[in-house]
């Protein structure tokens, strides 16, 4: 990939330069041996490149132009004056001294062409692999390749057992609910399919998570544990991965190198509509976590989906027993969260320095947590990427006409009988109804109704924020669901927004009616319908962050604008994920190919804000870019291919001026 070059490191290649001429010219003129000029000529030309950074990129020389132009030209200047006096010393010819130069300067140049063109070389056979696997990537994400390679398959489904005999004890750490033993992985220490919280099966199927009894036994914590019961949709890689009602599990990766000092540590909440996905997903793995954030601490968990984990059985018999089924999902994000302050120090983690990432479904999760009394001081920083709180239902209705149907469709009336299916059972449900899975209900008690009130009245102030929005994030959603699902989900929605909209702003209803009209004419129903519902949903995160600034929250805002590999694949959640962990072999698995410049530069960012630095980003700080001045909202860090720049979005977020006018309030 071609780094995005500034004049700070022409300036340092150019002082390196110098370096590499004068250490193979002097020691050629002086008689040495042509691998003995090599040597000295890497040694001297290693040397002053460390010296020149080190100058070059210091406070003082970066505080002005001025400073930058003085100091290359001083390294010249030195440069001339050594080689003109060592010329003069030894009586040589102008014309030997240019052959000279000339050679040593190519020990500088020749490597650093031959490595860009097999760094682009690798990335255009990447590439090519990419699209000769997916082609156009109408079929979406498919995974089915899995299932060929029998020993991964088993690996993946491999349990943890408990472990009577010796074990590591370097690998083990001793937890209040029992000692797990994890299993190394380069100059990383994975603790898999640790249990934060009883398996919420039997009697406490529907019930809210409860906390685990205290233990000294021992387990293996080498294996995942099994996903939530879920939809198994073609562009998930996790219908391939063991499910389970007793999914309540987290996994933690650290440094091999234990340190006093304890660590910053990052949650990643899941994506999937609430309907799929999990901790296995292959996005999530960040095996280069610790390379990347050596002075880190991550988790990843699983929690409870569809009629499992958001569901509302107040008007079934028996249902009054189970007050918490509408939004278990999120009482176990909770109980992850509980269960990580309490225990994360023995990990080497810090309980009171905790970032929460998630994505889509795991953004929405935290916007609605972060309102939530129970979940009050289990973070202090947190980055939401395309999850809107406005994707959380108003009243539980919606969850409680899937419960009817869910009665329908498993041939039952009471929550007595609904206790007594198997998993199996539910599965099959759960397949059948996937159209109609609830997410998370505002329901005044546990989430308040009006979350964009309860960010202005400041109850989120002590939480600092990152907002991610992505410029077409869409296509990944349908490549993920399938056609069908994607449909119905996009006419339903629009079909909601428009309802929504004619009741609240009547006059901006019918300027927006009228638009959507025209773009019809011009194009598909579901391609109109669909831009329109990107630019409401984009909104509602802009409208998130401005009210979450008017209480009093710090909010820096990013907007991805990043071109997909694949269109129809589309370009967003994935993409943004795998480079904050470095993920280039899961980027490869969802058709694209990790840009290593915007991964460095997001990830050397992100360091910043965990750790309570200024987002700002000095020319020494990463190769090959310029200097960034994250600036808080109303300003968002725009990436793309061809820069970084901060400044206002509203105008790349909607043309409707109706629309912006409802959402700018």
């Amino acid at each position: 990939m071609k780094k995005l070059l500034t004049v700070d490191d022409f300036i340092v290649a150019g002082i390196s330069g110098i370096g590499y001429g004068l250490g193979f010219e002097i020691p050629k003129i002086l008689g040495y041996e042509e691998w003995q000029c090599g040597v000295i000529c890497l040694i001297v030309g290693m040397t002053l490149d460390k010296l020149a950074n080190a100058v070059v990129f210091s406070k003082f020389v970066q505080s002005s132009t001025t400073n930058r132009i003085m100091i290359f030209l001083a390294y010249l200047l030195m440069g001339v004056t050594i080689q003109y006096s060592f010329v003069s010393w030894k009586e040589i010819s102008a014309d030997a001294i240019d052959d000279y130069a000339i050679e040593g300067y190519a020990y500088l140049v020749v490597p650093a062409i031959l490595g860009f063109a097999f760094s682009m070389a690798l990335r255009w056979y990447r590439v090519r692999k990419i699209r000769e696997r997916y082609g156009d990537g109408s079929g979406g994400f498919v995974f089915d390749e899995l299932l060929k390679n029998k020993d991964l398959l088993d690996e993946m489904n491999r349990q943890n057992q408990k472990i009577h005999g010796a074990f590591d004890t370097n690998l083990a750490v001793k937890t209040k609910n029992g000692v797990f033993v994890g299993d190394k992985f380069k100059d990383s220490i994975f603790f898999c399919g640790i249990p934060y919280a009883k398996p919420p099966v039997g009697e406490l199927r529907w019930k809210a998570p409860e906390p685990l009894p205290e233990s000294d036994e021992v387990f293996e914590a080498k294996s995942f544990g099994a996903s939530a019961i879920q939809v198994d949709y073609d562009g998930s890689p996790l219908k391939h991965f063991r499910q389970s009602e007793d999914c309540l599990y987290l996994n933690i990766c650290v440094g091999s190198k234990k340190t006093d000092k304890e660590k910053p540590v990052l949650v990643l909440f899941h994506h999937g509509d609430f309907s799929y996905g999990g901790s296995s997903d292959p996005i999530l793995y960040g095996r280069q976590f610790n390379k990347i954030y050596p002075n880190a601490v991550c988790v990843t968990f699983n929690y409870r989906l569809g009629i499992l984990g958001f569901i509302d059985f107040s008007e079934v018999p028996g249902g009054d027993n189970y007050p918490d089924a509408l939004n278990l999902g999120l009482l176990d994000q909770i109980a992850a969260l509980k269960w990580i302050k309490e225990n994360i120090s023995v990990f080497g983690g810090n309980p009171n320095q905790i970032t929460v990432m998630g994505f889509e479904s795991g953004a929405l999760s935290i916007a609605l947590l972060a309102t939530c009394e129970q979940a009050k001081g289990l973070f202090q920083k947190a980055f939401i990427f395309n999850g809107s709180p406005l994707a959380a239902y108003e009243t539980p209705e919606v969850s409680r006409e899937l419960a009817k149907k869910l009665l329908k469709e498993t041939s039952t009336t009471t929550m007595a009988e609904l206790l007594k299916l198997p998993t199996e059972k539910l599965k099959e449900a759960t397949k059948k109804l996937a159209a109609d899975l609830s997410a998370p209900a505002r329901d005044g008690k546990f989430i308040p109704i009006d979350f964009y009130d309860a960010y202005l009245n400041g109850s989120v102030s002590n939480v600092e924020f990152i907002i991610g929005i992505a410029a077409n994030e869409r296509q990944i959603y349908k490549a993920s669901v399938g056609d069908e699902k994607y449909k119905d989900f996009m006419l339903k929605e629009m079909s909601s927004i428009l309802n929504y909209l004619d009741a609240n702003y009547p006059d901006e209803a019918k300027i927006i009616r009228n638009y959507l009209k025209e773009q019809m004419a011009m194009t598909t129903k579901l391609e109109a319908k669909e831009k329109l519902w990107e630019q409401c949903y984009t909104l509602g995160l802009y409208k998130c962050a401005k009210k979450l600034v008017e209480g009093g929250s710090k909010v820096y805002l990013l907007y991805w604008d990043v071109k997909p590999l694949i269109k129809n694949l589309g370009s967003g959640t994935l993409d943004v994920l795998a480079a904050f962990l470095g993920n280039h072999e899961a980027a490869q698995i969802y058709g694209n190919v990790l840009n290593q410049d915007i991964a460095a530069i997001l990830q050397n960012l992100f360091r910043k804000f965990e750790s309570g630095d200024t987002m700002r980003l000095f020319n020494n700080e990463i190769k090959g870019i310029g200097a960034i001045d994250w600036k808080e909202f109303p300003n968002a860090l725009i990436v793309s291919e061809k820069a970084f720049r901060c400044e206002p979005i509203t105008e790349k977020l909607t043309k409707i001026k109706s629309l912006l006018k409802i959402f700018a309030k």
